[in-house]
C-alpha cells in the first residue's frame, strides 16, 4: 500500500480553515477489482473485521448509478447571524478527477447541498459521484445526466444564505461512521459505505471471496443440492474465507446429491 503523503498543498480560503490534500488515487489493480464488487459483499467483509462501514440512511438518487474512489471531505455550517451572502460554497475546483466527494451537512433536510450546477462542474472534472449526508435537488436533471448521487435525503430549498462551507478534508461523522479524506467510498442502490483506506486490499480480498462463495451455492442449488446442504459445504457461515478454494466443498455437494 502506497504510505501517507505529506506535501504541502494549497490553504483553503479564509473561513474555511483547513488544508486541501489530495486524495491517494486508487491502484488499477484494486479499481478493477473494486468494479466487479457491490456494497453487499464489502459490507460483508468489513463485518468480517469488525469494521464499521455503512453511512446511514444515505440511498440512490440514481437507480442503477455506482460510484467508488477515495474520499474527497467537505463540512458545512449554519451561517448563524453573519450577514452578506453567503453561496454554496467553490469548493469543487479543488477536487481531483477519480474522487467521490463526501459532504456533511448533518443530514440536514432543511436546505440542499447539491443540484444541477454542481453536478456538471463535477461531471466535467471527472468526479466519480457524490455522497451527501444532508440533501440535494435537481433530481430528475442529475438522473439524466446520469450522475452518481447519493444523499439521505432530497429537497427544493437552496443552501444558499442557510449554510456555508466550514472545512475541506477533515475526518467526518456520518451516522457514527467516521470518513477520512482518501478512504475509499463505495455506493450503489443498496447505499454508500466507507472503507478505511490502511485496510483496502485486505477488504476487497475477502469480499471478492463472499462473492465466490455465493455464486458456488447459486450453482450448487441449481445442480441439484439442498440449500442447507450447500451453505454447510461451502462455509456460508464464514464466506469471506474462502475456506477450501471451491473444491472440496464442491465435491462434498456432488457426493450429497446422489
Amino acid at each position: 500500500m502506497p504510505t501517507a503523503d505529506h506535501r504541502p498543498t494549497e490553504t483553503v480560503p479564509a473561513g474555511t480553515a483547513g488544508t486541501v490534500r489530495e486524495p491517494h488515487a486508487l491502484d488499477p489493480e484494486l479499481a478493477a477489482r473494486l468494479a466487479l464488487l457491490d456494497t453487499a459483499a464489502l459490507s460483508d467483509a468489513l463485518d468480517s473485521l469488525g469494521i464499521t462501514g455503512v453511512l446511514p440512511g444515505v440511498a440512490a438518487r440514481v437507480p442503477g448509478a455506482v460510484a467508488f474512489g477515495p474520499a474527497w471531505t467537505v463540512r458545512y455550517r449554519p451561517v448563524g447571524e453573519a450577514t452578506g451572502f453567503r453561496n454554496a460554497a467553490d469548493y469543487l475546483d479543488e477536487v481531483p478527477a477519480g474522487s467521490v466527494v463526501v459532504v456533511d451537512n448533518a443530514g440536514s433536510t432543511d436546505c440542499t447541498n447539491w443540484g444541477s450546477l454542481l453536478t456538471g462542474v463535477a461531471q466535467a472534472a471527472g468526479v466519480r459521484g457524490t455522497v451527501l449526508h444532508g440533501s440535494a435537488r435537481d433530481v430528475r436533471e442529475i438522473r439524466a445526466a446520469g450522475y452518481p448521487l447519493f444523499s439521505t435525503g432530497v429537497t427544493m430549498v437552496s443552501g444558499k444564505n442557510r449554510v456555508q462551507l466550514d472545512r475541506t478534508q477533515v475526518e467526518l461523522t456520518v451516522g457514527g461512521t467516521a470518513v477520512a479524506p482518501g478512504d475509499l467510498v463505495f455506493a450503489d442502490d443498496n447505499g454508500a459505505l466507507v472503507v478505511p483506506r490502511a485496510r483496502l486490499a485486505e477488504v476487497v480480498a475477502r469480499a471478492e471471496n463472499v462473492e465466490r462463495t455465493e455464486a458456488r451455492i447459486r450453482a450448487a442449488v441449481a445442480g441439484g443440492s439442498r440449500l442447507d446442504e450447500a451453505r454447510a459445504a461451502f462455509r456460508y457461515d464464514r464466506p469471506w474465507e474462502d475456506a477450501h478454494g471451491g473444491r472440496a466443498a464442491e465435491e462434498a455437494v456432488a457426493d450429497a446429491g446422489h
